[in-house]
């Protein structure tokens, strides 16, 4: 286990209140960011809520075979995916895109972060989780692989199988090359 991480896990189990702040301070953003991709941004500070409440009452499981980091991401997934299981519905985006005209501006911005938006919400959970994992937070195929419990190789076939579904959405959509 890093020694900076055994030093926070330890002072977390024995209820230091700043250990805990910064635990939560340290990976918060990166959490909720996650959360809001995955369950969509109206349920996404309920569901980091549940992670954190999920990492301290947990904390005295974590063996240190991974990074606290990866640790709290499966954390974080296996929450979401609890979270939509139970909402039981797939989330759908039925908003009509027109196509995106390709001259730069803060507007066409604006656009295509809401095409490519609509576009992951469209792709299957595990594969918007991988893309997001890498694409998003930059997590190596090896802590991809610990956070979701499979293959390393498994992680990569699904990285490109979730880029090709998510490039014919945003063909679909009207956004091209």
């Amino acid at each position: 286990m890093d020694p900076t991480d055994a030093k926070l896990v330890a002072a977390c189990q024995q209820g230091d209140r700043c250990a805990q702040q910064q635990l939560f301070d340290e990976s918060h953003g990166r959490i909720f960011r996650l959360m809001a991709r995955m369950v969509g941004e109206q349920d996404a500070a309920d569901v980091t809520q549940q992670v954190y409440l999920q990492v301290y009452r947990q904390l005295g499981k974590f063996s240190g075979r991974s990074r606290l980091s990866t640790w709290i991401y499966r954390l974080a997934v296996n929450e979401a995916l609890q979270h939509l299981r139970r909402r039981n519905r797939k989330k759908t985006q039925t908003l009509e895109y027109e196509p995106i005209d390709h001259v730069e501006s803060h507007e066409s911005r604006s656009d295509l972060a809401e095409v490519l938006e609509a576009a992951l919400a469209d792709l299957e959970l595990e594969l918007r989780t991988i893309f997001l994992l890498r694409e998003v937070e930059e997590l190596p195929y090896n802590a991809i692989a610990d956070v979701l419990d499979i293959p390393e190789g498994t992680v990569g076939s699904r990285l490109n199988r979730a880029r090709r579904e998510l490039q014919q959405r945003l063909t679909q959509l009207g956004w091209g090359p």
